[in-house]
């Protein structure tokens, strides 16, 4: 199944104000108070503004930090690492590839037994699609992947 994911200008203009901020202007929401630091549901998540896939729920584990935190991308080709020198924050940034939208960042201080990467991105960046809806909502490829707990990396 070939998918086309993009820049969507309409979906950048339903953007919550926090989700724009973000997303458009390389934001970050607040710790602990946003959708998806603790959501243990299955399922995937995309990019809100253009819909690739990026992260399973699999890959998906409690940091302590306050934001949903992963040990790996589900579509290593949809997720750019973009190094920050001047910046304060000691990680990588995360954009998305097709949609371009500020994700979050990358740290080395994850999981040793999952390649020891803590991808820690902004709920409001995301979509949380559940593994019941992924046929409806075009994702039907990905419920194998969520069938893998400590599956190997795809890189």
């Amino acid at each position: 199944m070939s998918h086309e994911y993009r820049k969507d200008p309409q979906a950048i203009s339903r953007l919550s104000p926090e989700q724009y901020k973000v997303t458009q202007e390389a934001g970050t929401e607040p710790a602990f108070d946003n959708a998806y630091w603790d959501n243990k549901e299955p399922g995937i998540y995309v990019d809100i503004v253009s819909g690739e896939p990026l992260f399973a729920s699999v890959d998906k584990y409690d940091s302590g930090t306050g934001w949903p935190s992963f040990t790996r991308p589900i579509e290593p080709e949809n997720v750019v690492e973009v190094r920050e020198p001047s910046r304060a924050v000691s990680g990588t940034e995360v954009r998305s590839a097709h949609g371009d939208s500020h994700l979050g960042h990358v740290f080395d201080d994850g999981p040793a037994e999952t390649g020891g990467l803590r991808y820690c991105m902004n709920s409001a960046a995301l979509r949380f699609i559940r593994r019941d809806d992924l046929e409806r909502e075009g994702y039907g490829e990905y419920r194998t992947v969520l069938e893998q707990p400590g599956r190997a990396a795809r890189r």
